[in-house]
């Protein structure tokens, strides 16, 4: 056997012998017994998940608690996720399961950084969710319509289906921005739903049949049975329709700044609440800003399909921009006859309004592409 080479030839340098080692086997264990259930909320490192089979807690809620195993790494999982679980499932108070995989996901929301040193870097939000809901006020604070366009853009990168409720209706006119988005093929629903006014919750009689209709209902058909995820910037009235949707749900609201026009942060993490009549609403804290630098153009074209097979005849490069040579879609605005995206034929009034709300949603992508664009 060789003699190791301590790196001197003084025997009097005796060296501590080496610690054996077993490889590490890259085989790990496939967890077949594993518990499935759903994240509904990330709170430092715990993860609240709700178990497909409520059965296996001891309350039979379904909802426990879990610590991610190492071979996750870190930041891979986000409320909306299926995952697998072992371990404690009992769900009392002080124990922790160990979650072990992630389900493949079916859609998954994202945003980008835009300001400092991590601007451009993706982050997920929110997976499997079937449909982003794009809260906003009519009136206190103002309407942000390019702020909507970015929440619609990061929706078709997605493949979620999007809706847009306007809250305080009552007032302001919601007629301009729902006309504004129509043309894109997007619903509008009105609510009456104002933070601490007119709609803001249950009657103090508690009589429903004297309550005027607030256009909740509306929304609650709109989105039973999927699971859905409300965005906005702070002051829209998220929490309040949270609350409406959601008896019990308690989320705080907070009044919009007089003097800024801007709202004040009231939800300050993701939760996951079940709708009494199936399916979940997932609300997201209010941000001033919502990047997506990582959609490209490209993305932005698969949300409309038909504009999509129109851009086809393009030659190659096409941005698709106002006043690009050859652009097809202007060709197809401006035809005597064409479809419309509910495949049914449409004027050139509607198709060019079409054609119009379309490169607004392409703006940001192509800025993002190219920053020194004009």
């Amino acid at each position: 056997m060789a003699r190791r080479d301590i790196g001197t030839d003084d025997p009097r340098v005796r060296v501590r012998p080496g610690r054996g080692s077993r490889p590490r086997t890259k085989q790990r264990p496939s967890h077949a017994d594993a518990a499935l259930g759903m994240v509904t909320r990330i709170d430092r490192g715990h993860y609240r998940i709700r178990l497909d089979e409520p059965g296996l807690t001891e309350d039979s809620s379904g909802n426990i608690t879990a610590m991610k195993a190492r071979e996750l790494g870190r930041g891979k999982v986000v409320v909306g996720d299926r995952v697998a679980v072992v371990g404690d499932t009992s769900g009392r108070k002080g124990t922790l399961a160990r979650m072990v995989r992630i389900e493949e996901r079916t859609t998954l929301l994202r945003r980008s950084a835009e300001d400092g040193d991590a601007a451009g870097t993706e982050r997920a939000i929110v997976a499997n969710a079937h449909k982003l809901v794009i809260v906003t006020a009519v009136t206190d604070p103002e309407p942000r319509p390019r702020m909507i366009d970015r929440y619609l853009v990061a929706a078709y990168d997605a493949g979620m289906e999007p809706l847009i409720v306007l809250t305080k209706t009552d007032l302001a006119d919601a007629a301009p921005l729902t006309s504004l988005y129509s043309p894109l093929g997007v619903r509008c629903l009105a609510t009456r739903l104002s933070p601490h006014g007119p709609g803001a919750g249950p009657s103090q009689t508690g009589a429903d049949d004297e309550r005027p209709d607030d256009g909740v209902e509306a929304v609650r058909q709109a989105l039973n049975g999927a699971s859905s995820v409300l965005v906005g910037h702070s002051g829209v009235g998220k929490s309040t329709l949270i609350n409406a949707l959601v008896p019990g749900a308690d989320r705080a609201t907070g009044h919009v700044n007089e003097v800024t026009g801007r709202g004040r942060h009231t939800s300050t993490s993701l939760q996951a609440l079940e709708l009494p009549g199936g399916g979940w609403v997932i609300d997201t804290p209010g941000v001033r800003s919502f990047g997506v630098s990582h959609v490209g153009s490209a993305d932005v074209l698969r949300g409309f399909p038909d504009l999509a097979s129109v851009a086809e005849d393009c030659p190659r490069g096409c941005t698709h921009e106002d006043g690009v040579v050859d652009c097809a879609l202007d060709r197809w605005a401006s035809a005597a006859d064409g479809p419309a995206a509910s495949g049914t034929s449409a004027t050139p009034e509607e198709r060019r309004a079409r054609v119009e709300s379309f490169r607004r949603l392409l703006a940001p992508s192509l800025e993002a592409e190219d920053p020194t664009r004009p």
